[in-house]
């Protein structure tokens, strides 16, 4: 790579290359592009790696970072106004929760109790018509209120994996994560688009009705990118609380999705 280029490359406005990028998917500025903004995949994989067992190592999730800041730097529209550290954290986080997701690192019987616990939300929500709080979860489920609260820590990891495919029903056109509506709509067939943004109402939606700490622990993790700990200074809790909040967060989410979506295609 010639650095003096990348020299140049310095002295021309952000705004301005990433315009000339976007018309001439130039090599040479794409590299720029990768080498500035190689710290984020760190960054982005440190948050990721703290709820994680130790098996999975670091290095490995900033390899699956790589791939998504490059799928970022193709895809990133620069006429739309939205920042690209915004959008490339977003892509980075989906390639390392992709690559995640196709390991199947989560053990089975983890897998049953995060799914039993969300049918049991949600059921308990139906016929009561309300949120319930975790009591009454672990009253249904037959257990102590600290057995629950044991058991949602065994599951946090879990639940960083559900909110990515929150709602996905099996095509790639269903697939849409809480933080998937950064796409330009050029890439998108018109009638995929408007079913991405009705599916996106009804998550945004559902994130409003989550109990006040859930909802934000939600929006400071997602969008505001705290980490754990910083969020649970923020609430004046502990970090293995904000873990356990984020995890029946993500349980409330699917299970109501799950409803909206059975709705849908019922």
């Amino acid at each position: 790579m010639n650095s003096e280029k990348f020299k140049e490359y310095d002295s021309i406005g952000e705004d301005d290359l990433w315009k000339k990028y976007y018309k001439s998917k130039s090599q040479e500025i794409r590299d720029y592009f990768v080498i500035k903004y190689a710290p984020l995949i760190k960054y982005v994989a440190g948050k990721i790696s703290i709820a994680l067992p130790q098996s999975i190592e670091f290095d490995d999730l900033v390899s699956y970072g790589v791939f998504g800041l490059i799928d970022a730097i193709s895809k990133y529209d620069p006429n739309r106004g939205i920042k690209f550290k915004t959008y490339a954290m977003t892509r980075i986080r989906g390639a390392i929760f992709d690559e995640l997701r196709s390991i199947d690192w989560i053990p089975r019987s983890i897998r049953q109790k995060a799914k039993q616990i969300e049918q049991v939300i949600t059921e308990l929500e139906n016929k009561l018509g309300r949120t319930v709080e975790d009591e009454e979860i672990a009253r249904e489920m037959g257990i102590s209120g600290d057995e629950f609260q044991s058991l949602l820590n065994k599951l946090s990891g879990t639940s960083l994996l559900s909110l990515n495919d929150i709602w996905y029903m099996g095509d790639d056109n269903d697939e849409l994560s809480i933080l998937e509506t950064l796409e330009a709509p050029e890439n998108m067939n018109p009638d995929v688009l408007i079913e991405k943004e009705e599916i996106r109402d009804y998550i945004i939606e559902a994130i409003k009705k989550l109990p006040d700490k859930e909802k934000k622990v939600i929006v400071l993790y997602y969008y505001e990118d705290l980490t754990l700990k910083e969020i649970g200074e923020v609430l004046d809790v502990t970090e293995s609380r904000v873990s356990q909040l984020h995890t029946k967060a993500i349980m409330r989410l699917r299970g109501r999705l799950g409803r909206i979506k059975s709705n849908i295609i019922g």
